[in-house]
């Protein structure tokens, strides 16, 4: 499945989850729409680009580069997004655990693990040392009714999870403390740690942080499930059928609207709070 398809797949799936707020959760909606640039603060990597599934979500936000972190003013009231690799200066590894600690929402992905997560609040995961290949594996939502995945994923679905070449397996040494949101056994069987999705507090604020991207750039279609219509899956979530959604097929349309929901939640959330 090629970037081109992926990109198509986020800008319907993106569509069909506000459809879905505006039918079942307006106040979501409401708190989405609310959001100004200055609620959402991206920081540019090399290999991941969430700031494509905001776009495609129509979220505004700012775009600021990795070494520009301790130069840019912060407050409690945002999320700053830190794209794989994370690449910071130490000032601005300190400066992201400030903000943490005074209330923000801090989202990083893959190699950003080791280096803002481990620096910044050591002791609680780190990178296990066994990288993945370029891979897909199969996901699961854990239990336990977190708001954060509240009707990302019903029983009968099957999401799979886009791993780049080198990804980070994550290895929770404060057990207490992380709190696992998506699992993978087959990341489990693999690589040694079966965590793709995790959230931690820290001060008054929040950490979150996914193996591999949040825009994942392809996706399997392993089951004759996957390679059916797109427009069946969106069904099954209660959202109108449109002519494009056929074009790709549900398995990708699937990964991509679980990457794509569990964005804004996050980002509702913080708004919520804010």
């Amino acid at each position: 499945m090629c970037s081109q398809d992926m990109k198509k797949a986020y800008k319907i799936s993106s569509q069909a989850i506000r459809e879905k707020m505006r039918k079942d959760s307006p106040l979501d909606e409401k708190y989405l729409n609310k959001v100004n640039r200055s609620d959402v603060v991206v920081v540019e990597g090399q290999y991941d680009r969430v700031q494509d599934v905001l776009d495609a979500m129509e979220i505004p936000h700012i775009t600021v580069g990795s070494q520009d972190v301790e130069q840019v003013k912060l407050n409690p009231s945002q999320v700053v997004f830190v794209n794989c690799p994370g690449n910071l200066s130490r000032n601005g590894v300190t400066k992201i655990r400030q903000f943490v600690e005074e209330g923000g929402f801090l989202v990083t992905t893959d190699w950003a693990l080791k280096h803002v997560i481990e620096p910044a609040f050591p002791g609680i995961m780190r990178y296990n040392q066994q990288p993945t290949k370029d891979d897909v594996v199969r996901i699961e939502i854990q239990d336990g009714g977190h708001k954060f995945l509240e009707g990302l994923m019903s029983s009968d679905e099957d999401p799979q999870w886009w791993l780049e070449g080198s990804s980070y397996p994550i290895e929770i040494l404060d057990k207490e403390k992380v709190e696992v949101l998506i699992t993978s056994k087959e990341m489990k069987e693999k690589y040694g740690e079966a965590p793709i999705a995790v959230t931690f507090k820290h001060g008054e604020g929040t950490v979150f942080h996914i193996v591999s991207h949040y825009y994942l750039q392809r996706s399997e279609l392993r089951t004759d499930r996957h390679k059916s219509p797109s427009s069946e899956y969106f069904a099954e979530k209660g959202v109108a059928a449109d002519v494009a959604m056929d074009e790709v097929p549900l398995g990708v349309a699937e990964s991509a609207y679980t990457s794509a929901s569990f964005v804004s939640k996050i980002i509702i959330e913080k708004k919520k709070k804010s």
